[in-house]
């Protein structure tokens, strides 16, 4: 039998839980970069969801990058196109790091930095269809040789023999670099025992062939728990360097000042800044540093870009479909349901960062109109703009037609992308 005393004190308990658990109020005003951000796009009468690159944290994060590579024995930065793609952005970048060295990992990046930037040497990320390479070279015309300036990357014999027979029959000469496994499981060379019959195939024909180097990307890293990170780090340089040693033992002819060993990656560039097996670091997207790069590699790295959303209304909140009883409830337990917002398009690969506060509605999520909750504290009006971090920078940039770049309260430029078919 349930005492009377049991009821209070169970009771009590619940009662103690509830007010534990009722949400506290997260809204407030913008921050002041932001405040200062959204009144110089009203300024600037942005009508629409624009995605803005901040060029004073582009340029520290480049200087990260450069200052890093620097270190140790000599290397050069490749820029990585898919996490910028847009021509100027490239060509800020280029400018700033002072490379022309690029990785493409579409076709039709490819071309359009070919003809964009001629003096580009360009890697390609990852294999291609042969189709790929018929089109490339069906249709390339101006001063980018590409015998001399795109190394076309292969991960299996069987490809390299596809290569090979497309070069016989356009009459072309490929730059052809290696992809080798390093541990991210995702294709390329697990072992250099393969290397033997692809080395003497591209020895075989010279006329169409040309070895280039070697790639290998470590971006497992990334997601492994840092006891675990640690660990692997030495067997990713391990496995590295036992490609480079078979190179040199067995095919010494095909060893050349200019070959690309190429790897590391935003996540892991600074592991490379004592090793000397790498002669070429890959990094994009930490110049950007959206969310998904929030690591310890990148602690110094600044945020440097942001969706930013017009708002189109605003409501009172709490207020659900069908359920509109509900409202005065729902608002009276969770503060933050206050106000609804609903924005310029919406439902991408972004979180809201400001106002603080601002929330996705489970009951408004879409790409034309994204609902948004948010409490009393929260001031921001129609008219003013919702910023948003992205989580990630490569399809995300395509999404918003030209760039916005801005350099304190001025908007300076606006930058095309690149295009996603030819």
């Amino acid at each position: 039998m349930i005492s009377r005393r049991s009821v209070l004190i169970g009771s009590g308990a619940l009662a103690v839980a509830a007010v534990a658990a009722k949400p506290g109020d997260q809204g407030g005003p913008y921050p002041p970069y932001f405040a200062d951000l959204n009144q110089t796009l009203r300024r600037h009468g942005i009508d629409r969801p624009v995605l803005l690159i901040d060029l004073d944290r582009l340029d520290r994060n480049i200087d990260r990058v450069r200052q890093s590579i620097a270190k140790g024995s000599p290397k050069q930065y490749r820029i990585v196109v898919k996490s910028i793609p847009s021509p100027a952005l490239v060509d800020y970048v280029a400018k700033r790091s002072q490379s022309t060295r690029l990785m493409c990992f579409h076709r039709p990046f490819v071309q359009a930095m070919a003809q964009l930037r001629p003096d580009a040497d360009i890697l390609l990320g990852k294999p291609m269809p042969v189709a790929a390479l018929h089109t490339f070279y069906s249709t390339h015309q101006g001063p980018f040789d590409p015998a001399k300036q795109l190394q076309w990357l292969v991960d299996t014999e069987a490809r390299l023999h596809e290569y090979l027979a497309l070069a016989q029959t356009m009459r072309v000469r490929l730059r052809v670099n290696l992809e080798i496994d390093v541990g991210l499981h995702r294709g390329g060379l697990s072992d250099p025992s393969q290397l033997g019959s692809m080395l003497k195939l591209i020895s075989d024909h010279p006329d169409h062939l040309q070895f280039a180097g070697f790639m290998g990307y470590d971006a497992h890293l990334m997601g492994l728990p840092g006891f675990l990170a640690r660990r692997e780090q030495p067997r990713v340089h391990a496995r590295y360097e036992a490609f480079v040693a078979a190179l040199k033992r067995d095919f010494p002819k095909l060893v050349t000042p200019d070959l690309t060993f190429n790897g590391a990656g935003s996540p892991t560039f600074r592991d490379y800044e004592g090793e000397t097996v790498l002669n070429d670091i890959s990094a994009g997207t930490c110049l950007l540093k959206p969310s998904h790069y929030d690591i310890d590699n990148l602690s110094d790295f600044e945020p440097a870009t942001y969706i930013a959303s017009p708002v189109l209304k605003r409501l009172q909140g709490g207020n659900l479909p069908a359920l509109e009883e509900l409202g005065p409830l729902i608002r009276g337990w969770d503060v933050n349901q206050a106000q609804m917002y609903f924005a310029y398009s919406g439902n991408w690969l972004a979180d809201p960062i400001a106002p603080p506060g601002v929330h996705p509605h489970f009951a408004y999520t879409s790409s034309n109109q994204q609902g948004y909750t948010a409490s009393a504290r929260v001031q921001m009006d129609v008219n003013d703009f919702l910023f948003l971090r992205p989580t990630q920078s490569e399809a995300v940039l395509l999404q918003f037609g030209d760039l916005v770049a801005v350099r304190g309260k001025e908007i300076v430029d606006r930058w095309p992308v690149l295009p996603v078919g030819i």
